[in-house]
Order: C-alpha cells, then structure tokens, then sequence
C-alpha cells in the first residue's frame, strides 16, 4: 500500500523529462531545433505562446527575437506534450532561468496561447505588452496566427473548390 501511495504522489513529478541542448536552428518565433547529446536533433515547439507567421507582419521580427535571445546557446527544456505535427512542445530556459516564452510575449512578439496553457500571469504581459504598444502591438489590426492559420486554409480550400470547378464544364447542346 506505501508503494502505490508513493507512486501516485510521485509520478506526477516524472511524467516531464527536462533535458537540455544547442540551440541550431530557428524556425520562426516558436519553433527551434536543438542538439542534443550524441549528435541528435530535436525540433521543439515552444509551449504556451504563439507568435506570428512567416507571412504575417512581425513574423521575421519574432524569429529574430528568439534567435536573438537562445540561438547558439544551451538551454534546459521541459518537454510537456506533442502537437499534430510530430514536434515536441517544450518549456524553453536559458542564461539562468529566462523562459523563453515568457520573454517572448512580455517583448510583443507572441500571444499567449490561452487555449493550451493556464499561466494567467502570461496574459497579463501580453496585456502589458498590448497596452504599451510593443512589438506587434504597434499593429492595430494584428492578427492572433491561430486566426491567420484558419483563414489560409479556408482560402487553400476554396481555391481547390474553385479548381474543381472549372474542370467540370457542362456538356454544350448540339
């Protein structure tokens, strides 16, 4: 009985791994890729924030933020789930504990991604960060990329519809 009490107090602890890498590669403002110990590379995305698009205004700023702030450097991560795309998300640290996401949206240059994450304290920087007009916050019409994403595959479908359409003509009377 003391052993499954242990185990339901402790899991809970192990159920994270943390790790840490070199930071290699940038792939926006919330994707990087790290190496890991044996010459292997993971790609992570980081979690509870979302930042802009490549094809979004601010979108190469977010990057260059990140890159900025962790690129070539070794940061501790705790990886905390897997998105639909293979990656892992991971809680990003570096030079003594900055969290990266953390410093992302407190600089303007990402949401907090509300919808996956229940650290209030990060929408109350983005308020600040809104409030202050920093980074995208300059935007007035900034768009949150979640929004972006949706409204780029309605526009890829109704492109394919459209397509579609124009290869289906009607049969012209004789």
């Amino acid at each position: 009985m003391k052993r499954l009490i242990w185990a339901c107090l402790f899991f809970p602890l192990f159920s994270f791994s943390q790790n840490s890498g070199k930071v290699i590669k940038i792939s926006d403002g919330d994707t990087i890729t790290i190496l890991l110990k044996g010459n292997q590379q993971k790609k992570l995305r980081l979690a509870e924030v979302d930042c802009p698009e490549k094809g979004q205004p601010f979108g190469k700023n977010a990057r260059q933020f990140t890159s900025d702030q962790v690129f070539g450097k070794t940061v501790n991560f705790v990886e905390t789930n897997t998105d639909r795309y293979g990656r892992s998300i991971a809680k990003v640290y570096y030079d003594n504990g900055k969290y990266l996401s953390k410093e992302l949206i407190k600089a303007g240059f990402g949401w907090w991604y509300f919808s996956y994450s229940k650290d209030a304290t990060l929408g109350e920087l983005q308020d600040r960060a809104q409030q202050k007009k920093v980074g995208l916050w300059q935007d007035t019409r900034a768009m949150a990329p979640w929004e972006y994403r949706k409204m780029k595959r309605e526009e890829s479908k109704n492109r394919k519809y459209e397509a579609s359409q124009t290869k289906i003509k009607p049969k012209e009377a004789a």
